[in-house]
């Protein structure tokens, strides 16, 4: 009983090093026996977040917990269209699921929980704008707001131009308005000809 209780708390510690958010892929890499997982989870150490993803219990919640699900489960992807707006503060919808960017061609993955919303990027769309950004020791990849206002103009019949437009303006309002990145992304997205006239009603 002594040697179990030394391994779960010797993998406690290794979770609590890896940011306190684990994969069971991370784990057994890190050294940890699923069978360390089950017995943390089952006595309320571990809290089963979504499938194959866990959380330290003591653990202050995650400001964005969605988001650190999904950067945990689908580690390529990447943050975009109104879950980046939500995530830069550029818009009032408040997401009914995670939008994530994919090359075309790549697997849809399962996700049980938050629910996703798979939208397939070219190359040159995929890689552009990309931050990464820590959110309680998991790195999440999401677009930066100038990418991912254009990507919303290029998406801007699902997402509505309500939605694009406010967003563009809510940016205008800020100081780190930029006017060149605008247009360069625009130009990457192809939608600079849709995107000039707004932009020349916000200057």
């Amino acid at each position: 009983m002594l040697v179990i209780s030394q391994g779960c708390q010797k993998a406690i510690d290794t979770i609590r090093e890896m940011g306190g958010t684990i994969r069971t892929m991370d784990a057994i890499q890190a050294g940890i026996h699923p069978r360390t997982l089950y017995q943390l989870r089952d006595s309320g150490k571990l809290e089963n977040l979504s499938r194959g993803v866990y959380r330290l219990a003591n653990q202050e919640q995650a400001s964005d917990p969605d988001l650190v699900i999904v950067a945990k489960r689908v580690p390529q992807a990447v943050i975009c269209l109104v879950s980046a707006l939500a995530y830069h503060d550029i818009t009032t919808q408040i997401p009914h699921v995670v939008s994530i960017a994919l090359p075309k061609g790549a697997e849809t993955p399962r996700v049980d929980y938050p629910p996703i919303s798979v939208h397939r990027f070219s190359e040159a769309a995929l890689k552009e704008g990309v931050e990464t950004h820590q959110i309680d020791g998991v790195s999440i990849r999401v677009y930066c707001p100038e990418k991912t206002l254009a990507d919303c103009f290029k998406f801007r019949n699902k997402l509505g131009m309500d939605i694009v437009l406010e967003a563009l303006k809510l940016y205008k309002m800020r100081k780190t308005f930029n006017l060149e990145k605008l247009i360069m992304y625009a130009k990457v997205c192809r939608v600079e000809k849709i995107m000039r006239p707004y932009l020349e009603a916000t200057l």
